[in-house]
């Protein structure tokens, strides 16, 4: 095991408790059931909340405490969904943004928001390409 860092040596990628993720999560998905455009995509896909925001949780201490309690394929999840847009993730990002201000200190939120844009961009371009036909020229945008 020489090279490897144990999982316990791990530090997570910005000061936050994992309470703290947990509150920005359910707000976030309060947020989001109340949004005009983005709560009628998300009901028709999430009918157990509390199950959903827990695999959320669960996704999020992934990416930021390297916890690995999350095995979905959210990139697969997204693109087969049907009636998700590149478009939404432009929102998705923005009312997230607003979450993070309202729910962590800014260096806390000017941290999560960033790891957040990047994941949002992979997801928006893997939708965008399950979208395309086949052979036409990827966007590059």
């Amino acid at each position: 095991m020489s090279g490897l860092t144990p999982r316990s040596a791990l530090t997570p990628r910005f000061p936050i408790s994992e309470q703290e993720v947990e509150q920005v999560v359910h707000a976030f998905y309060d947020a989001i059931r109340r949004h005009p455009g983005l709560g009628p995509v998300f009901a028709n896909h999430v009918t157990d909340w509390p199950g959903h925001e827990a695999k959320i949780v669960r996704f999020w201490h992934n990416v930021i405490f390297h916890h690995k309690v999350y095995d979905g394929d959210p990139m697969r999840v997204h693109a087969r969904a049907g009636d998700v847009r590149p478009q939404h993730f432009d929102v998705w990002l923005g009312l997230f943004d607003s979450v993070l201000r309202r729910e962590l200190n800014p260096i806390q939120a000017a941290a999560w928001s960033q790891v957040a844009h990047r994941i949002g961009r992979g997801l928006r371009a893997g939708v965008d390409d399950h979208r395309r036909p086949v052979g036409a020229v990827p966007r590059l945008v």
